[in-house]
Parts: C-alpha cells; structure tokens; sequence
C-alpha cells in the first residue's frame, strides 16, 4: 500500500528502530511508547485488518506470535511478563490500518484494558 507508514518502514522509506526482522516480520520500537517496552510486530506483507486475513495467512500469524516471544526474551521482559495487544478497525482504536500487535511491558497493567 503507497501510504502505509508501516509498509514504508519496511521499504526502509521511513526510518525506525527495528529491533528484529526476516522476510516475512518486522518489530520495531514504537515511536509514542505507552509503557517502558513498547515494540511494534508486523507482517511485511500490507494487511489492513483480520478481517482482510486470507487461508494462506495463518502462517505469518503464527510467525508473529513466535516474534513476540523472542522479543520478550530480548528485551529482557520474558520472566515478568508482557501484554500483546492488538486493536482492530478504527472503532477499537487502530491507527494504522496495517495489522499489527503492541507488545507492552515493563509496568503493571489493569485489567480490563481501556
């Protein structure tokens, strides 16, 4: 998509700090942190929401869950724990209109969420 912030942070058209990424994932820092680790997963592949998820994506679904952890493990949060969160349609607060998760940590968390 030719506006997609995060496809142009893939494309390396827009800078970011990107802490890991491979053919199919990118995880990079959020720029507007709501919690003392605030990293973005996304696929490289430009999908709007869930509800544009197609058969041949449940892999890369898979892929990004398996990201998560291993940002975790990284951003040394993996023993106290982090919230993934993901908003989906505008309605429940997705900014970017490319599919995404928030994984936040480093602070304790309310529950319910927002």
């Amino acid at each position: 998509m030719r506006d997609c912030i995060f496809c142009k942070i893939v494309k390396k058209e827009i800078p970011a700090d990107i802490v890991y990424e491979d053919d199919e994932i990118a995880v990079f820092k959020d720029i507007n942190p709501a919690a003392p680790v605030h990293l973005l997963l996304i696929p490289r592949k430009h999908i709007e929401t869930f509800f544009d998820l197609d058969r041949e994506d449940a892999s890369i679904m898979g892929r990004l869950q398996l990201a998560a952890v291993r940002a975790a493990r990284e951003a040394g949060v993996f023993e106290s724990g982090f919230r993934l969160v993901s908003n989906c349609g505008r309605g429940a607060g997705q900014l970017v209109m490319h599919i995404h998760y928030h994984l936040l940590a480093g602070r304790p968390f309310e529950w319910p969420p927002g």
